[in-house]
């Protein structure tokens, strides 16, 4: 079972609490546990103060991910993190790379969970293993391929700070 906690921060258009249900129930489908989650959506005001905190940024970026930091002895537990997504930014990349705005919005959460599982895109391997999930996954929706523009796919679409800041 998935509980999710959807902060809305930002006015600006975004997808339905039932959208978002439904796209982090896919991203997480390989969890076999209950999960618990928060997605915050804001603008790039927010955005853009949580990149430069949490990662020396100054520009507000689609999807920041924060994993849950638990003990190992507690890994059983449901919460898996946070992730916050800057609504005017996704939806401006969605036009800027002439993508189904629906599809964009179900690439950057499923990528965002998929980070929370513990899939990163540092190294060329780890990038090939977590495209090829998230392409099946969308395609499972019957998205097109995100990264079919993207030949070099080198571009990380969401960023997940260390867990070394406070």
């Amino acid at each position: 079972m998935l509980e999710l906690d959807l902060q809305i921060a930002s006015k600006t258009d975004a997808p339905s609490e039932a959208r978002f249900r439904l796209w982090c129930e896919l991203g997480l489908r390989q969890r076999s546990a209950d999960s618990e989650l928060t997605i915050r959506l804001v603008d790039e005001a927010e955005g853009r103060e949580l990149n430069h905190t949490w990662r020396h940024k100054n520009y507000a970026t689609n999807v920041l991910s924060f994993p849950a930091d638990v003990p190992d002895d507690m890994l059983d537990i449901p919460l898996l993190g946070d992730l916050v997504i800057c609504v005017p930014v996704v939806n401006r990349e969605a036009a800027e790379q002439g993508k189904p705005v629906d599809a964009h919005w179900a690439h950057m959460v499923i990528h965002g969970c998929l980070h929370l599982l513990g899939y990163d895109h540092i190294d060329d391997e780890e990038a090939e293993e977590m495209e090829a999930l998230e392409r099946t996954l969308l395609e499972e929706l019957g998205y097109p391929d995100p990264y079919a523009d993207d030949e070099s796919a080198d571009l990380p679409h969401s960023d997940t700070p260390s867990k070394d800041h406070e």
